[in-house]
């Protein structure tokens, strides 16, 4: 694809977040409505489409953890619509005025929330990500440029020509979604300089993706660029719940992001909790790479080396490490973390609050599995991406992350002396 096709695809969709600005409330949710219907009645489609990919990617040999982000279950697709009518029920942050003060001269200063204007979005893998990008800046006033992997080239292209087909049955411009229909990796460079179409980047996949994108963007991006979680077990955590949360942490979606890489377990109970803890994680499957503290309470496992800390694993493998107490679990957090997600397992008040207070990363729980850090679990319908960049967004992005303030004034014929 030539650069000039490129441009176009940007120029299109810079002109067509302006229709957006004009979209009443009703008209946005009407549309996303539509789109969730047209998802469901092209379900065959979509699953015929994304057999293809899979085909490919076996023929590839992608692991086991990369088919399963990128099939298009029944379940899947249902999924996807269900975000899109959440999406459409959310409150509307454009135009809410914000913080109205009255300055010594009678000004009225405030803010207003506007769309940012175009958002390019480039991410691997996961095809539902194309319905809930498009869903979340349509709601939020903004056009979205999609790229996704090669991996999913015949997927996304189904779920885009879907989604426009429906915006333009609910009279809404569907250039407003963008879609870069080519695998060729010299795209994203020549997308990435196009700052004067393009407001903001957010790339979603895999550490090398984002750094390539950071290295080469011309526009501001906002990024995680891996998900390295951690799990501290408190010597108050009550076990059953400690069990319960650690495995679902770990294998109910051990390649995404928000899975736990890292178990932390106070030295005062890892004597009691560890043993069973491990041969749970054994019975499904979970390889242990163990501290030397670890591998005094259970021989069995694999010595964890240095970089095992830093791992993101996003396979069934588990670095597991006895620690001191929570400050000792809090510096290793914030020595191999990545400021994704951590949690603690405890009954104690003071320590949970103060775990909260100490950890630095955009998502922090109590008692709960690092699996809840998304944006769906966390009620903004969808997310756009998760953002570790301490700057504007921090966390899972919903719509209100997808807007801006600009300040607004009113005046009585005031002049500036």
């Amino acid at each position: 694809m030539s650069e000039s096709v490129i441009t176009a695809i940007a120029q299109k969709a810079k002109r067509a977040s302006r229709s957006l600005v004009s979209l009443s409330i009703t008209e946005k949710t009407a549309a996303l409505k539509n789109a969730a219907a047209r998802l469901r009645e092209n379900a065959p489609l979509l699953r015929e489409e994304n057999r293809k990919d899979i085909e490919e990617a076996r023929k590839n040999r992608l692991s086991q953890a990369m088919i399963d982000r990128l099939t298009l279950s029944d379940r899947v697709i249902e999924g996807m619509a269900a975000a899109l009518e959440e999406i459409a029920e959310l409150p509307d942050p454009v135009g809410r005025i914000t913080g109205m003060t009255r300055r010594p001269n009678g000004l009225l200063v405030g803010k207003m929330r506007i769309p940012i204007g175009v958002v390019a979005i480039i991410y691997e893998s996961r095809p539902n990500v194309t319905s809930d990008a498009a869903g979340l800046c349509l709601k939020s006033g903004n056009a979205v440029i999609l790229r996704g992997g090669s991996e999913a080239i015949h997927s996304n292209r189904a779920v885009v020509g879907v989604l426009k087909s429906a915006l333009e049955e609910s009279g809404v411009n569907p250039d407003v979604i963008g879609f870069i229909p080519v695998t060729d990796r010299a795209a994203i460079n020549e997308m990435l300089a196009l700052e004067q179409y393009i407001d903001l980047v957010i790339p979603r996949g895999g550490e090398g993706l984002i750094r390539t994108v950071v290295e080469n963007s011309r526009i501001p991006v906002l990024k995680h660029y891996k998900g390295v979680c951690h799990i501290f077990v408190d010597r108050d955590a009550d076990f059953a719940k400690a069990f319960t949360i650690c495995l679902n942490a770990k294998v109910q979606r051990p390649g995404v992001c928000n899975a736990m890489e890292t178990l932390l377990v106070d030295e005062a109970v890892a004597g009691d909790f560890l043993p069973e803890m491990i041969r749970i994680f054994k019975d499904h499957g979970v390889e242990i790479r163990g501290c030397e503290k670890t591998k005094v309470i259970v021989p069995d496992v694999t010595p964890a080396t240095e970089q095992d800390w830093y791992e993101e694993f996003l396979d069934l493998i588990l670095a597991v490490k006895v620690v001191g107490g929570m400050e000792e679990a809090i510096d290793h957090i914030e020595q191999y973390g990545s400021d994704h997600t951590e949690a603690i397992i405890t009954e104690n008040y003071t320590r949970s609050m103060e775990f909260i207070r100490q950890v630095d990363s955009s998502t922090v729980l109590v008692n709960a599995s690092t699996r809840f850090s998304d944006g769906g679990e966390f009620g903004l319908g969808a997310e756009v991406g998760i953002s570790t960049s301490k700057i504007h967004a921090y966390g899972p992005m919903g719509i209100e992350d997808l807007t801006i303030g600009k300040f607004i004034c009113f005046g009585d014929g005031q002049i500036r002396k």
